[in-house]
């Protein structure tokens, strides 16, 4: 370190009864009014002004000053009188401004150009911000989503640092790494911090029979963060635009034009092609035996895996093809059931906006894209809305005109029979298991108890040992009383009923 470096001031027993929050926002705070108020100050005032400012860093971190001791020397060392033309050049960009000495009371900051060459202007690879990690993990059996938030997994400070030979005030960041739990823990988290809502009931009459048409339906929410929908969305565009350009097989992508209101959307299929009305060959609404499309996505894959592993389809109802509706403003479904050579249960995940999906035995077509049924249901971002029993056979749904652009995938298991012919199971989505609960119950049992609890449970078990000892003592013989309830008979059982027909 040159001779001319200041030394670190002690710290200041004035700061003392700060909290380190308060202390960090008026560090960050000052530091990027710092070229304001040095403004019209002298030299020695702005030098005062910054060693304030660096000294509420100091606070925080006594040890801020000797881990950057090493780069304030190379940026000396750079401003040497046959270099002090490139060290204008190079100055740091992304700080709030820099001051030098001569000036006319004026404090504009300096910026210069963008260099490749300067080193405070590249960042190294371990600290560059990932919104998404591999979205395979070549050594693990299970793919995952992987984020990597820069809020979540790093956090950064701000440290000043004056230059004593041109009287430079620097401002740069330090980003510190926070620890990050295992991916196997991580997942089991979020796993067991689902939104599951499966008690839906909407009674109509059904062949003189009243029946909660909406049984076996289920909505999970939580399954998708922000970031992996974000990964989604932009590989079901990047598809699209294969289909434009012919990348993709004929039937896989369809964008038929909007001869009216709501109809016309872009649709994506993978697995098998289904038509979804008779055809100009005439064949019925249903899977085409003889039609080929692309395989399912690797994504799409991944997507699958977690819904199995995730307790939202049973590992006996493993998606074998799946379809992708993007919607514009104003396009719609009408009122259908699902064709049956789609195996029960199914899904379908919503993206980018969210919407109503309307269910009802009788659904009723008001206009185009408009729907009236006794039963709509909100599917939130990140949401799987499940589809069973009741709620996939015998209520009719429908999703109204969108408000705004959305996208959902389907995801469907073929019955066996009615696969397309040279139909080849994908290998990687055979054996998945769903993921336990008894790591969550061993993790409960084998926690450590409260003190006070096991105080407690000492208390009562010596008090039950005393009671022992004197029933022992005394040889007294007590009848066990018979319980009320079995006197009283059956009059007394509640008697719980509702009469529908009524």
């Amino acid at each position: 370190m040159s001779d001319d470096q200041p030394e670190p001031r002690p710290r200041d027993p004035s700061l003392r009864n700060y909290k380190p929050s308060e202390l960090r926002i008026a560090s960050e705070f000052l530091s990027s009014w710092a070229p304001f108020l040095s403004r019209d100050l002298c030299q020695h005032c702005t030098q005062t002004l910054s060693d304030r400012i660096r000294s509420l860093d100091l606070e925080l971190d006594s040890h801020a000053e000797q881990e950057h001791s090493e780069e304030n020397s190379n940026i000396e060392n750079s401003n040497s009188p046959g270099m002090s033309e490139d060290h204008d050049d190079n100055c740091d960009n992304n700080s709030i401004g820099s001051w030098k000495d001569g000036w006319n009371g004026g404090s504009e900051p300096v910026v210069g150009p963008s260099t490749s060459s300067s080193p405070r202007l590249e960042t190294p690879p371990s600290q560059q911000k990932k919104s998404w990690a591999d979205m395979e993990e070549e050594e693990e059996e299970e793919d995952e989503f992987e984020e990597e938030e820069e809020d979540d997994s790093k956090t950064s400070k701000r440290v000043v640092d004056l230059n004593a030979a041109t009287g430079e005030l620097r401002i740069s960041k330090v980003v510190v790494e926070k620890p990050k739990l295992p991916r196997e823990q991580r997942e089991f988290i979020r796993f067991t911090n689902l939104q599951r809502k499966k008690d839906f009931i909407c009674l109509e009459r059904v062949k003189g029979k009243f029946v909660n048409i909406l049984d076996g339906l289920e909505l999970h929410t939580g399954v998708f963060s922000a970031v992996e929908q974000k990964r989604i969305v932009d590989h079901v565009y990047q598809l699209q635009e294969m289909g434009v350009k012919g990348e993709l097989k004929e039937r896989t992508y369809s964008a038929p034009s909007k001869w009216m209101k709501g109809k016309g959307r872009v649709t994506l299929q993978f697995g098998c092609c289904y038509n979804y009305a008779i055809d100009k060959n005439g064949n019925p609404p249903g899977i085409l035996p003889d039609e080929l499309v692309d395989p399912i996505p690797p994504l799409f894959k991944v997507i699958i895996r977690r819904l199995v592993r995730w307790h939202v389809l049973p590992p006996t109802c493993v998606p074998d093809s799946c379809i992708v509706n993007i919607y514009e403003e104003g396009d719609c479904i009408p009122p259908h059931i699902d064709n049956h050579d789609f195996m029960r249960p199914f899904c379908t995940v919503s993206f980018l906006s969210e919407c109503d999906i309307l269910f009802g035995s009788n659904l009723k077509i008001v206009g185009a894209g408009e729907f009236a049924g006794p039963y709509p249901i909100r599917l939130p971002l990140g949401s799987v809305l499940v589809l069973n029993g009741n709620g996939a056979d015998v209520a009719k749904h429908c999703v109204p005109a969108v408000p705004s652009k959305r996208i959902s995938i389907t995801f469907r298991r073929m019955d066996e029979s009615k696969r397309p012919t040279g139909f080849v199971p994908e290998p990687d989505l055979q054996g998945i298991q769903p993921l336990s609960y008894e790591e969550d119950k061993a993790q409960k049992l084998n926690a450590p108890k409260p003190e006070y609890h096991m105080k407690k449970q000492s208390v009562r078990r010596a008090v039950n040992m005393e009671a022992r000892g004197s029933a022992e003592r005394s040889y007294t013989h007590i009848e066990p009383r018979e319980p009320t309830w079995s006197r009283r008979g059956p009059a007394n059982r509640r008697r719980v009923g509702l009469n529908l027909s009524s």
